[in-house]
């Protein structure tokens, strides 16, 4: 049985805080003899970044990787193995540095940390990012990993998550600028020849964050686009690629926080708007294989016959061939945002409990947000955990607002075909 969010939550708290304030005195004695014998003023060399539960922060974190990677540094990545393959859409750290953790269950996660401990002693870890906003638990993995200069967000003088003396250069995060921008800010520091309180004294310009494409397999591509025209032909729709358009509909977040959902009746009359106004065009309802129940529902209500429930019909190594051949998707603010970022995919995101100023997409995309006195209600000080039950900032979008972005993007792609 896997830990849930809300476990996992308790153990950082109830947990994490008494292993803080235990191991802190011990971290800042080995600090202090260390920095008695040898100042620390090399440059990073082996950096390892540490971001474990979200899948779209592998995306988000790439142009701060490449940045550390073009100071010549060598990247690792430590992560959960339900997330690992986010790292394989752009291949920016190459498989054997990658470590990953089994949440799966309790003892699964104690043994997979203590290997960690292990592993990145074994591999001359200098320097860890941790990417996490305030968590406990990837804070006494960098503290306790063996690294020398260990980076990551620091409270300073507000209140929030206390993490103890795990981190030797803290650097203030900024919930005012985009989430790649903090992560670039993180890189800063680590690189810094000399320490700021509080990091990092720079300004971002929004021409560094670039996103890296991912390359199509030309095999991959071929494979998708067969099997959505076999799976059109079963379901007796004549779809030939390039005659019509591809429109996807991603419906489902992920259980970290479900009130980014959109109901699913909204995502049923919305397919129904959008084969009204283009009807010969294919609608594809994605999804993962467990999630192909709440697809259906979706379809089945929308009762679009040119609407396909695809979910579990691609592999996550699939996911760049299929937005490739795709002209623009809608989905909530969820994984498929940052992962069809590596694509020219152009994309309509609906935003509630977050924000897009901080966690927007940085590819082709347009978000669509309520914009409520009470939105955002979770962040970095929370650990993303909203006491809200009733998602009005979702229920406020509604189909019209949602279609005239869908055509505006479609439109966009057409002319860049045309180009």
């Amino acid at each position: 049985m896997s830990i849930s969010v809300n476990t996992m939550r308790a153990i950082d708290h109830w947990v994490g805080v008494p292993l803080c304030a235990l191991v802190s005195p011990i971290v800042a004695l080995i600090d202090g003899i260390k920095n008695s014998i040898h100042r620390d003023t090399d440059t990073p060399r082996k950096l390892l970044f540490i971001e474990l539960s979200e899948m779209g922060s592998a995306i988000l974190v790439d142009p701060a990787m490449r940045d550390a990677q073009a100071r010549g540094a060598e990247l690792f990545f430590l992560i959960f193995k339900s997330n690992s393959a986010s790292l394989t859409l752009l291949n920016t750290v190459k498989p054997e540095n990658i470590f990953t953790i089994d949440s799966s269950g309790l003892a699964s996660l104690i043994k997979d940390t203590l290997r960690f401990l292990v592993w990145s002693r074994q591999q001359g870890i200098d320097t860890v990012i941790d990417l996490e906003l305030f968590s406990r638990f990837t804070a006494l993995l960098t503290g306790l990993c063996g690294a020398r200069r260990r980076v990551g967000y620091d409270i300073f003088h507000g209140e929030g998550l206390w993490r103890g003396t795990m981190l030797g250069r803290k650097v203030h995060y900024n919930p005012h600028i985009h989430i790649t921008k903090n992560f670039l800010s993180l890189v800063y520091a680590a690189f810094a020849k000399e320490i700021e309180i509080p990091f990092s004294k720079i300004h971002i310009a929004d021409s560094e964050v670039r996103l890296q494409q991912a390359e199509i397999d030309p095999k991959a591509l071929e494979r998708v686009q067969l099997r959505i025209e076999k799976l059109s032909k079963e379901a007796g729709i004549e779809f030939t690629h390039g005659q019509q358009r591809l429109i996807l509909v991603n419906p489902n977040a992920s259980d970290l926080l479900p009130q980014r959902r959109w109901a699913q009746a909204r995502f049923s009359e919305l397919i129904q708007a959008l084969h009204e106004r283009f009807p010969q065009d294919l609608i594809l309802i994605t999804g993962s294989a467990a999630e192909f129940d709440y697809v259906e529902k979706v379809r089945v209500d929308a009762q679009v016959k040119k609407a396909l429930n695809f979910a579990g019909q691609v592999s996550f190594a699939e996911l760049p061939p299929l937005y490739t051949l795709s002209d623009v998707m809608v989905t909530n603010d969820s994984g498929p945002g940052h992962f069809s970022a590596v694509t020219p995919l152009r994309t309509v995101v609906l935003f509630g409990p977050e924000t897009p100023a901080l966690y927007g997409s940085v590819g082709n995309s347009i978000a669509i947000t309520a914009n409520l006195a009470c939105s955002p209600c979770v962040s970095a000080a929370n650990h993303r955990k909203t006491p809200c039950q009733n998602n009005v900032c979702m229920q406020a979008i509604t189909v019209p607002q949602v279609l005239e972005k869908m055509t505006y993007q479609l439109h966009e792609a057409d002319q860049a075909k045309s180009r």
